[in-house]
């Protein structure tokens, strides 16, 4: 004679046992077959001005690729990023590029001051066009009168100008 466990529901044991398993092990190849989803950002988080303060942090750290990246993410809603390119790229040596980001910035945003003041300087210590470089100098100051270092850097090329013989173009 056949003896079965019978559970109380009037069950086999046996059977209801091994369809658990089945479950579970269908269940569990099911799941394992799966791919885990993938998180798609198809909007940046950050701002343009977190993006800088970002790149300020990196550069502070002297990360400078990290920085640049930051600075290049920011320029894309933020012209101002251009002079933070400008910057480090000067204060790396990169200076055919560091005058190409100034003058991004300032065909991007025509009264950012910071652009024009750095493109003369740039343009005065790495043997540029010192007429250029004054005129530069002179709008960095028209924009914003009270920054002493737009003065500064007026008065030293106007002096340069003056020991090489060349009248500063008023």
């Amino acid at each position: 004679m056949d003896k079965k466990k019978i559970n109380q529901a009037g069950f086999d044991t046996k059977w209801v046992g091994r369809c658990f398993l089945l479950l579970l092990s269908i269940v569990s190849l099911a799941a394992s077959s799966c791919a885990i989803p993938k998180i798609v950002v198809l909007q940046d988080p950050l701002s343009p001005e977190e993006h800088v303060n970002l790149g300020l942090a990196y550069e502070k750290k002297g990360e400078t690729q990290s920085a640049i990246r930051e600075y290049t993410q920011a320029a894309k809603g933020l012209p101002a990023a251009y002079v933070y390119l400008g910057n480090i790229c000067y204060s790396t040596g990169a200076y055919a590029e560091s005058e190409g980001y100034y003058r991004k910035a300032i065909k991007k945003k025509p009264d950012l001051a910071d652009a024009y003041n750095n493109l003369a300087w740039l343009l005065y210590t790495r043997g540029g066009d010192l007429r250029e470089a004054l005129a530069l100098a002179r709008k960095a100051l028209e924009l914003n009168p009270s920054n002493p270092h737009y003065s500064d850097t007026v008065n030293q090329i106007d002096e340069e100008l003056q020991q090489r013989g060349k009248p500063p173009v008023l």
